[in-house]
């Protein structure tokens, strides 16, 4: 995939199975929290307002608009993915039945089942580099939010910057020298300032604030990380369709090279975002 944001097979965005209790158990902790606590800081959202998160995932997010948001505004929660959302939805039962208007629902960013100026706010964490039209998404984002609305979204900054991106693909190359599986060109391969600049105009917004952010981000052990990008995403099923090198091999041998690159017991990765920011005129 091209930092133009090139054509994303429909697998790559499979969250099914057993990845979804893997993804949140440890990837959440090492991937994602840090970053949507950071994400739902920034969200600003009038009482009684409405916000629809996109590629919601396991509600790590929305786990975080939860808590910050004005208990009076609404939130609709939206992924491709309906595992997903049923592990989000029951994990976050309990906290959501605390406040009104925590609404879950499948629904496609490209495609939004919402209408005109529905929303003050959609905002999508690690999410726009799987859209595989990111324009018509873009759209859809202007389409349904209110005007002065924002769009807040982010992603990863290249596999060049998330040096933990490049060790997994070298490990996976090694083992896989003929076939080897690219699912992560997908989440490191669209981070280009002009890339998203152009995708967010093609929406009919003006030019977005763009903000890099670094942090290092840290996991109980190697071995854990490597279970979540290993088992945490579509990756999985591209190791097993292969047939040639079992995935507890795959996580072995990932473990002992993010071990070696970043340590163990913890294991502390540096790690590179950028959150892009556009409002509707």
């Amino acid at each position: 995939m091209s930092e133009g944001g090139g054509t994303v097979r429909a697998s790559d965005a499979r969250f099914v199975g057993s990845i979804p209790e893997y993804y949140h158990r440890y990837l959440g902790p090492l991937l994602f929290t840090h970053y949507a606590e950071d994400l739902a800081a920034r969200l600003r959202v009038p009482e009684g307002g409405a916000v629809l998160e996109v590629a919601a995932g396991t509600g790590i997010l929305t786990e975080q608009l939860v808590a910050r948001l004005p208990a009076s505004a609404s939130i609709v929660v939206t992924d491709l993915n309906e595992p997903m959302l049923a592990v989000g939805s029951r994990r976050l039962e309990a906290r959501a039945a605390t406040r009104g208007g925590v609404r879950w629902q499948l629904a496609d960013a490209g495609a939004l089942p919402f209408g005109d100026g529905e929303f003050d706010a959609v905002v999508c964490q690690f999410g726009a580099m799987f859209f595989p039209d990111k324009p018509r998404a873009a759209r859809e984002a202007h389409r349904v939010l209110r005007p002065g609305g924002e769009w807040l979204f982010s992603v990863w900054g290249s596999m060049a910057d998330n040096t933990f991106g490049r060790v997994v693909q070298d490990t996976l190359a090694r083992l896989f020298p003929t076939d080897t599986p690219q699912f992560y060109s997908v989440p490191f391969g669209f981070s280009d300032p002009d890339a998203l600049r152009a995708m967010v105009r093609a929406g009919g917004f003006p030019d977005p604030l763009i903000e890099t952010l670094r942090a290092e981000l840290q996991s109980p052990s190697a071995h854990e990380a490597a279970l979540g990008l290993v088992r945490g995403n579509p990756l999985i099923a591209a190791i097993e369709e292969r047939k040639t090198v079992p995935a507890d091999t795959v996580i072995a041998e990932m473990t002992n090279a993010l071990g070696e690159h970043f340590g163990d017991n913890p294991m502390k990765i540096p790690s590179v975002v950028r959150v892009i920011s556009a409002k509707k005129e």
